[in-house]
């Protein structure tokens, strides 16, 4: 097997599998892991691959922080479905915590529930999408304002909180880790979130597909603390299968 092919089986396996450790690779080419590592030093170089703790995976997992103009263009459509498929949980009656994202956001769109709910939101588009209808109460955390995500953190959100308890949370977040767990990229806000989880008997994470692998700088929680996540078709198998075995419901939409 020439270089050329080599580099060529690495990034065909990456691509079906996502992701691969090194000594996976030298077993099923029949080199050594010094060559792998060779083989990944140069293609990540090439920025075909990311490398990672004895492994490589197709993109880079670390996440920065973006505007919310920006996001709210991506994956726009998954995002509307998975909104609608959000909508459908909420009960009359019910009492729910709203965060932040751009997903989030597009789950506020779909509210038009004609009975009553009170939601606690922390996104200042979300509360200004949900005050148009009369059968919702609001209430809007105060505190700091991150003017890349348009929502509050801080001390003065998460000692309001202390007064409310609530049915659900609805999340979005930066990163999915199948090990790591959840993440944001911003470290005020994942204290929030964490804040919000203890106020709340279910939590359901909003994220298209693709957030699987992903990583912010600062972690949420570990799975084990997600009851429900609203994700779009393109999950892999994989990915689904790891979720399952957290003990995780998943909707795809």
């Amino acid at each position: 097997m020439t270089l050329t092919e080599r580099h060529s089986q690495i990034l065909d396996i990456l691509h079906k599998q996502g992701s691969v450790s090194v000594l996976d690779l030298a077993n099923q080419l029949d080199v050594s892991s010094v060559t792998i590592r060779k083989d990944l030093s140069f293609l990540e170089q090439k920025e075909l691959l990311y490398r990672t703790h004895g492994s490589a995976i197709l993109i880079n997992p670390y996440i920065n922080d973006r505007h919310v103009n920006v996001k709210e263009k991506l994956y726009m459509e998954e995002k509307r479905l998975i909104g609608i498929r959000a909508a459908e949980l909420i009960t009359t009656n019910d009492s729910i915590i709203i965060a932040s994202g751009t997903t989030i956001h597009a789950f506020a769109r779909q509210i038009q529930t004609k009975e009553h709910l009170t939601v606690i939101s922390a996104a200042l588009n979300v509360t200004n999408i949900l005050a148009r209808n009369k059968n919702i109460d609001i209430i809007q955390l105060g505190g700091f304002v991150r003017n890349t995500s348009l929502s509050t953190v801080g001390n003065y959100a998460e000692k309001m909180l202390e007064d409310f308890s609530c049915s659900k949370l609805y999340i979005g977040v930066d990163g999915i880790d199948l090990d790591y767990g959840l993440t944001t990229t911003n470290a005020m806000e994942a204290t929030l979130n964490r804040v919000m989880m203890k106020v709340s008997q279910k939590t359901i994470v909003l994220a298209d597909s693709s957030k699987f692998g992903r990583r912010g700088f600062s972690k949420i929680c570990d799975l084990n603390s997600v009851d429900h996540i609203i994700t779009d078709k393109n999950i892999s198998q994989k990915t689904l299968d790891g979720l399952h075995e957290h003990g995780i419901e998943v909707s795809i939409v």
